[in-house]
């Protein structure tokens, strides 16, 4: 039997992806809570959550328009290790929890997480083909997002108490470092891709990867590739598709967010859920976790089916109605000033954990509806500059996280799912746009000129 080593590669990428956010995605769920309990104890400590991801999200954003420049001397291989190894430094941060490492460790994350991101979308590109792109972003978005699932089980039995001791913080501080730590190894035995099975010519590649397969003799230069791959950046954002599909990223950068740092942390601060509510910021991780990998592994399963009958705008709506379900159901069950503070406020009914649960469900199917099919249309739309495409996705999905961060420390509840209602309506209608306009050219003879089409 004939192994396809490009979807071991995909595998690999997937799980390597989960173990290092089971420790991430864990962290940013609780870090609200936790640097809350730590400050009770020590008055010198001034770190605030939201302040140390905004900070994550804007370096981010910045070095996401150096990442391709970067790919192009070290391979996406190199940069998604080199992202990785950050990840490691800033869970590791938590052991010690001082002003200056922390906020300095949240500098560092975010250079990282344009590396890895960035390095994630070529290399996932270069494994896939017009016939599975589809399947490999599900899949991959699938068993990535099981980390929701693991690393919020494992706090939902950790935080058993309203208030959270320093025994307690060291224990999931080194387990998730320690998960971070495999998960780097795993990833550091990615294999190149197989030339068989690569993207051709006649569909593209990217130019990064051109770059590195040309003999030594013709290869450009370290620093005139970087910046050939920067210009290439800028030059494919001012395109007319993908600014349209810029509304869509920075919707998916506020709902995450909203769901990664400030709707499970309200949660555990209303007091009138009871006093099992710290034990429910883990829960709702789980729920969210759950949404996100049955959203995935049906849009991998059925994405073949789904592109052929419907198109990838048909999933988006989907997503749409689940994400406007589950704002309405936030709106009604929790008070306006619960994403700051322990408060006695109520909502328009009293707080059920049930409907809050399934408010977490809902967020997260609705975001795998939303993120499978942006992955699956810029890995088939832009194959030849995947680099920067993904760079140029994760640059406003982290320029919009960033500031959402940023005000998600003053502005009130019901605020930001006002804000979230009108930007996934934009979003939505840019996003089905954008791919009805892309399925019509595909009915055509693409231009010769026209370098972001792909032929099939």
């Amino acid at each position: 039997m004939t192994i396809d080593r490009n979807f071991v590669n995909v595998l690999m990428l997937s799980f390597g992806f989960m173990l290092i956010f089971t420790a991430f995605q864990t962290m940013g769920n609780i870090e609200k809570t936790v640097l809350q309990s730590i400050k009770t104890e020590d008055p010198n400590f001034t770190v605030e959550a939201y302040t140390s991801l905004a900070i994550v999200y804007a370096v981010f954003a910045t070095c996401n328009w150096l990442a391709p420049s970067y790919i192009s001397v070290t391979g996406p291989r190199g940069a998604i290790i080199t992202g990785a190894c950050c990840y490691v430094f800033f869970i590791g941060s938590f052991l010690w929890p001082q002003n200056v490492l922390l906020y300095s460790a949240s500098c560092i994350l975010g250079l990282g997480a344009a590396f890895i991101w960035t390095g994630h979308g070529q290399y996932l590109t270069e494994n896939s083909n017009s016939e599975t792109m589809s399947r490999n972003a599900g899949i991959f978005w699938a068993i990535f997002q099981t980390s929701m699932f693991f690393g919020n089980l494992f706090i939902y039995y950790m935080f058993t108490e309203p208030t959270i001791n320093a025994a307690t913080r060291t224990i999931v501080f080194g387990v998730l470092t320690g998960l971070a730590v495999v998960g780097t190894c795993v990833l550091a035995g990615l294999r190149r891709v197989s030339q068989r099975l690569v993207l051709g010519e006649a569909e593209g590649v990217s130019s990064a990867d051109k770059e590195l397969r040309m003999p030594e003799s013709t290869r450009e230069k370290p620093f005139l590739a970087a910046w050939h791959a920067l210009t290439d950046a800028f030059d494919l954002f001012l395109t007319s598709k993908m600014l349209l599909l810029s509304l869509t990223f920075v919707y998916t950068g506020l709902v995450l967010t909203f769901y990664s740092g400030v709707y499970s942390s309200s949660i555990g601060f209303t007091k009138a859920i009871g006093t099992s509510r710290k034990g429910l910021v883990g829960l709702s991780g789980i729920f969210i976790g759950i949404g996100e990998v049955f959203g995935g592994a049906l849009f991998g399963i059925f994405a073949s089916k789904v592109s052929h009958f419907c198109g990838a705008w048909s999933v988006v709506i989907v997503g749409f109605c689940t994400h406007l379900f589950a704002f309405i159901t936030i709106f009604i069950n929790l008070p306006n000033d619960s994403p700051f503070q322990d408060t006695n406020s109520v909502g328009f009914i009293a707080p059920s954990p049930v409907l809050a649960m399934a408010g977490s469900l809902a967020l997260g199917f609705g975001d795998a509806c939303f993120n499978t099919q942006v992955y699956t249309l810029l890995g088939s739309l832009f194959v030849k500059r995947s680099a920067s495409a993904f760079a140029l996705f994760k640059f406003c999905q982290s320029v919009a996280a960033a500031v959402s961060f940023a005000y998600s420390s003053s502005v009130n509840l019901y605020m930001q799912l006002l804000i979230l209602t009108i930007t996934i309506c934009v979003g939505t209608v840019a996003f089905c746009y954008v791919e009805y306009v892309t399925r019509k050219e595909k009915t055509d003879v693409p231009s010769e000129d026209d370098p972001t089409l792909v032929t099939e």
